[in-house]
């Protein structure tokens, strides 16, 4: 609910302070079922078929966006494409834009945890880490306050930075972030502070996870010696480098477990395993489970 409150308030808020209808907004789905959020809260809507003069659309979705198949709305977003229209997504939206075909022509982006997911589908994509892109009549961004930010910068960039600045001091807002911002945890924010070097060994292992490298290739490349990473390991991440490698590796296994129909042999290789019997035996100890059961369970838990 927060990208979609920050959406509608953001647009809300500049026609009261301009004391003008800037923007104009209904809600539509693909059928004219009333939309529940995950919160409880329902949202009657319009069916998108009946929608006309649209100047811009912007896509809301679930977390199980990525399993999205409605025909009948794909070619509605290609039509509006055609027509010109302005087509955006906030978080898991980008899946359906990219179901559409949509976002061949431009820089996206979309929620942290669902990149890994989101590159092993539509590798051909160039998907970024930043909060937002808008980019060739497109606009995505990674879902929660993410949303206020690429509201303003589209308000800024329609109708001044005077009313966006406006818009954001009555959200409390700090600074309206740009599309050089990046997505981060909060402990990342405080590793950039107080250990910037393992900052650049944990992005070179989130870069390197199908074909790991090894730690004496991770220490030359960050200009540090083995020692120096074991210690930076241990005094942040309580846990040795291999082991906190070898973590990242089971996450990017997990996600596209769940949230793909890749086997799991194509997933054990996805994510850095030699072996599915190796990557079977590493998921069970660390998640308690096997692959195949923990995939049979959240199937059965999402029917």
């Amino acid at each position: 609910m927060i990208p979609f409150s920050c959406v509608v308030d953001s647009m809300r808020t500049a026609n009261r302070l301009s004391a003008n209808e800037l923007y104009r907004w209904y809600y539509y789905a693909p059928d004219n079922a009333p939309v529940s959020a995950s919160s409880g809260i329902t949202i009657p809507t319009r069916p998108l078929a009946e929608a006309r003069n649209l100047e811009t659309l912007l896509i809301c979705a679930p977390n199980s966006a990525q399993h999205f198949d409605d025909p009948n709305t794909i070619k509605l977003l290609k039509r509006f494409d055609r027509q010109g229209v302005n087509l955006g997504s906030v978080s898991s939206g980008s899946f359906i834009l990219a179901k559409a075909s949509l976002l061949g022509n431009c820089r996206c982006t979309i929620h942290w945890e669902n990149i890994p997911v989101f590159k092993e589908i539509y590798p051909q994509l160039a998907v970024t880490f930043t909060l937002y892109e808008i980019d060739n009549k497109r606009f995505t961004c990674s879902g929660g306050t993410a949303a206020l930010d690429m509201m303003l910068k589209l308000i800024e960039t329609k109708h001044g930075r005077v009313l966006a600045q406006q818009i954001s001091q009555q959200f409390q807002h700090d600074r309206i972030r740009t599309t050089v911002d990046s997505q981060q945890m909060a402990d990342r924010i405080d590793l950039a502070m107080s250990a910037p070097k393992l900052i650049d060994v944990i992005n070179l292992m989130e870069s390197n996870i199908e074909e790991p490298l090894s730690l004496p290739d991770i220490a030359d490349k960050c200009n540090l010696s083995l020692r120096q990473i074991e210690r930076l390991f241990h005094k942040y991440r309580g846990m040795t480098p291999s082991q906190y490698y070898l973590s990242l590796r089971l996450l990017h296994a997990k996600q596209l477990l769940l949230n793909t129909k890749n086997s799991v042999i194509d997933i054990s290789i996805a994510a850095g395993f030699e072996t599915q019997s190796y990557f079977t035996a590493c998921y069970r100890k660390f998640y308690g489970i096997s692959p195949r059961v923990h995939r049979s369970q959240i199937a059965t838990e999402r029917q």
